[in-house]
């Protein structure tokens, strides 16, 4: 029991070790565009989708409840392959994030879990119909929807204001940034926080300490939330840069739209109990609105590598997991090498990122691509 105890409190520690990259990873989902337009300044937005990342945690279980429960079946899903399934997904995320490439953390989880559990317990042990359901469907349906829904709002938009002068237009577009921006921040925290909540209910189920079926404590509610804010406070500059600055040129009003659609599509997502990836449904908004000025307004070479890593992410995260899990089922010996092998790869990459930091004050330095046309306000 005392052994159960230990290894309880190491995944929990690891689960919120993995939140915190989620925050950091998907900062840039509330406040990319908002920043590369000049709509709040860097330090400052990072502060407000902090708070509100918080705030949105507590708003709805639905989305933990299907982690916790629907994806793998919890009376089979041991701590260790927990364990394991979250070591693959935090060291995905951090490699995601040195590259700069928004790539799903809600799919790096879910992959890693999937992955140890598959290798731990057999496949019998995965719900392949809620993985196809509730994962693979709305992550190929998310991007087009936020997609279309921009590129349609941004047209009408400036079918309708066409004849109001650019500047005036571009300041009340940033004005209103602030807060759609803020309401995707909000959004973000009613469905990325929820995914760890799941995971550490999960674990507790595993436990024995939690009943079958059952919803997160308050304290884990508090905990989850309390680190995908700290971890959004961070700030992820190098995928803000990529989002805000690389996949294209984001004026004000590109900047609300996408924030408005993204915001529309992951509150119905939380509703619905749908783990649905912020990041991808962020990205697909923002480019929607990029094409409001055109096919060539969009730099398709940095669009395609972002296609590339979420083609990648659960079937690389999934791996990595599930190596991590056949490691560490062997024992004491396994989890510690486990342990040990991933706090040393993860501390290989944080200090690769440093060789070339971005940080608030070079945030909005343009990515070195091919020019395109400047965006319209």
């Amino acid at each position: 029991m005392e052994g159960t105890g230990i290894l309880l409190v190491l995944v929990i520690a690891t689960a919120l070790a993995f939140d915190f990259t989620n925050g950091f990873h998907d900062t840039a989902n509330a406040m990319a565009t908002s920043v590369a337009t000049g709509a709040l300044r860097p330090r400052a937005a990072v502060a407000i989708a902090g708070v509100l990342n918080l705030a949105g945690a507590f708003l709805s279980m639905r989305v933990a409840k299907t982690i916790s429960g629907g994806i793998v079946d919890d009376g089979r899903a041991t701590l260790v392959m927990i364990f394991a399934g979250l070591v693959g997904a935090i060291l995905w995320n951090l490699l995601t994030w040195l590259l700069g490439v928004p790539s799903s953390s809600t799919h790096a989880l879910l992959g890693g879990l999937i992955g140890a559990v598959w290798v731990g317990a057999g496949a019998s042990a995965v719900h392949v119909g809620e993985i196809v359901g509730k994962i693979l469907l709305p992550a190929l349906a998310s991007p087009v929807v936020g997609c279309l829904l921009a590129l349609a709002a941004i047209r009408l938009i400036r079918a309708v204001l066409r004849s109001v002068e650019r500047d005036r237009a571009a300041k009340i577009f940033r004005l209103g940034q602030v807060g759609t921006a803020s309401l995707v921040a909000f959004a973000h925290g009613t469905n990325d926080a929820q995914k760890t909540m799941g995971v550490m209910t999960l674990a507790l189920i595993s436990a024995g300490v939690l009943g079958h079926g059952s919803g997160p404590p308050w304290w884990v509610v508090l905990t989850a939330g309390a680190a995908i804010s700290l971890g959004t406070y961070a700030g992820g500059w190098r995928i803000i840069r990529t989002m805000g600055r690389g996949l294209t040129d984001i004026a004000p009003s590109q900047g609300f739209v996408a924030e408005a659609t993204a915001s529309a599509v992951i509150l119905t997502s939380t509703q619905l109990g749908v783990p649905l990836s912020t990041t991808q449904v962020c990205t697909g908004s923002i480019l929607g609105a990029g094409l409001g000025g055109g096919p060539s307004s969009v730099r398709w070479p940095i669009a395609a590598r972002i296609a590339v890593s979420w083609a990648l992410t659960l079937p690389a995260a999934a791996a990595t997991g599930g190596v991590c899990a056949a490691v560490a089922v062997r024992g004491g010996f396994g989890v510690a090498l486990v342990t040990a092998v991933g706090a040393g790869t993860a501390a290989v990459l944080v200090a690769l990122s440093r060789r070339r930091p971005v940080t608030p004050d070079n945030v909005n330095t343009p990515v070195a691509v091919e020019r395109t046309p400047r965006a319209r306000p």
